[in-house]
């Protein structure tokens, strides 16, 4: 078997990890969320989740490093490089433990003082609430340090490795439920510390596989300057897109906020949620993915990495598309199945956020092979320019024609523009030739998802009565049709090939 093949076969398995790993993980959340809900209170829950907030706030500059760490450990294992591999793993463990002091540093003053003099918080529960951000402080400072273990992992495409884990930390979590429920004593207090023991656990768990699987995981204090520049640059001009992304986000809900008051941000809120969770089903396969395109540039194979970014583009769309086109034709009967009463220009929002989330898993193949290469100036800081060019935007139109969604309009006018953007640094930076891209992604996606709504959309339009049945019927037909019109329209001859294959063993062991 060839070494591409291995690879395929790899991203394959990793994919399906990260598949059970996420619909396991979602199904305690659900589960475990409503219980505490019920358990705590709402009050109690709401203190947990506003203070909880504050800490959360400062942690977006952990993002940026993060993507830094996960760069240079897939090059450095490209490379077969064991002396930067340890290198890079050691410089981003300092790196992470001086973000998580600055970040307890900004925690216990600027949080400390915007908990007692901002929040609303009813006097008899402010000691609860100390405990809850003093845990939620070293809460965030484990996760921070954890970082470079788990960046270690994915670089290593130990994805199973993070299935096994998630299944312990998820049957702690139903642990903590179950406490809950049995103590006598503050269940506030004690729901923060047990999360806070669980976060402990965990980080050990991850410390200790990285220490007996990868050599390179083994502290030593190493000071090396010029990796510790390179790592902090490369992750400064991440902080850009992080920021530009955080100022995108709260800025349109402020303008919603100012313009039509919170009724408007609670329908911005139910959209993101329906957003958040098919945008996973896109990340769990970039996620297995993009080890793959570090490496191949790494490795100076520029044809096998232009492929994968085809097929990783492409892909993640399918499966946008695939969780999505329910939520396109049926979007006023899904909500209100939902919400029963969802706010207003919830169903319009959501349309947008969509169309939105397609073409940002377009563009997050490019991302990442940008950044693979290191030369990300000049595109981290063309592309948080522009995004940022949302809110003055969305403030212009708003004023002119009063109407919310076309906030979220030019956000997706935005982000179309950024996409070609991210694709012109592609070429010049790795060498993607434009027409390749367009015949392996722009013409199979453009085909599917003009096919795909044709017969769902017709025949729900046609029916009169837009019950449970009809509902489940034109579900059912929205999967179909994307299943169908991909394999037929979407995917090459080879892949066509490997699928069949796949289908007569699955087959053949089922007969067995």
């Amino acid at each position: 078997m060839s070494q591409t093949q291995n690879n395929n076969k790899r991203i394959a398995k990793n994919t399906l990890l990260l598949y059970l790993r996420m619909i396991f993980l979602l199904s305690i959340s659900l589960f475990t969320s409503r219980v505490v809900l019920q358990t705590l209170g709402v009050e109690d829950y709401g203190i947990y989740n506003v203070v909880g907030g504050v800490v959360a706030l400062f942690a977006f500059l952990n993002g940026a490093m993060t993507g830094a760490t996960q760069r240079y450990l897939n090059f450095d294992l490209a490379k077969n490089d064991t002396k930067a591999l340890s290198e890079t793993f050691n410089t981003a463990l300092i790196i992470h433990s001086l973000i998580a002091l600055t970040l307890i540093l900004l925690s216990e003053t600027v949080g400390l003082w915007f908990m007692y003099e901002k929040m609303v918080i009813p006097e008899e529960r402010m000691t609860a609430a100390m405990w809850v951000l003093q845990c939620a402080i070293l809460v965030m400072s484990v996760n921070i340090i954890s970082v470079p273990y788990n960046a270690a992992i994915i670089a290593h495409e130990k994805m199973g490795a993070f299935a096994y884990i998630s299944l312990l930390e998820a049957t702690l979590k139903l642990l903590i439920v179950y406490m809950l429920y049995i103590s006598p004593v503050d269940k506030l207090i004690l729901y923060a510390i047990l999360l806070l023991t669980v976060s402990v656990v965990i980080r050990f768990v991850y410390s200790s596989y990285s220490h007996k699987h990868f050599k390179e995981t083994h502290f030593r204090f190493i000071w090396n300057t010029v990796k510790l520049k390179e790592m902090g640059a490369f992750a400064s001009w991440n902080l850009i897109g992080n920021l530009a992304l955080m100022g995108v986000t709260q800025g349109l809900n402020m303008l919603l906020n100012v313009f039509f008051g919170p009724v408007v941000n609670a329908a911005r809120g139910v959209a993101v949620q329906v957003q958040g969770a098919i945008q996973q089903f896109a990340n769990n396969f970039q996620t297995a993915i993009n080890p793959q395109i570090t490496k191949s540039y790494a490795s100076n194979q520029l044809e096998y990495m232009h492929s994968l970014i085809c097929r990783g583009a492409k892909f993640s769309f399918f499966m946008v598309l695939f969780m999505s086109l329910p939520f396109l034709i049926m979007t006023d009967q899904a909500l209100a199945l939902w919400l029963k009463t969802p706010p207003a220009y919830t169903s319009t929002f959501l349309r947008i956020i969509l169309l939105n989330v397609m073409i940002d898993c377009l563009s997050n193949p490019l991302n990442n092979a940008v950044n693979a290469s290191g030369k990300i100036r000049t595109f981290q800081l063309t592309n948080g320019v522009l995004m940022l060019s949302v809110v003055p935007l969305a403030y212009v139109a708003l004023r002119m024609y009063a109407n919310p969604s076309l906030a979220f309009f030019t956000q997706l006018v935005i982000t179309g523009i950024a996409h070609f953007i991210k694709l012109s640094f592609t070429k010049e930076r790795t060498g993607l030739p434009l027409s390749y891209y367009a015949r392996k992604v722009y013409l199979p996606v453009t085909t599917v998802g003009i096919l795909s709504p044709i017969i769902p959309y017709s025949l729900y339009n046609s029916h009169g009565t837009k019950d449970l049945l009809s509902f489940f019927i034109t579900g059912f037909l929205c999967l179909v049709s994307v299943a169908l019109t991909a394999y037929i329209f979407g995917l090459s001859k080879n892949e066509r090939a490997v699928i069949n294959t796949k289908l007569i063993a699955i087959t053949n062991k089922i007969k067995r």
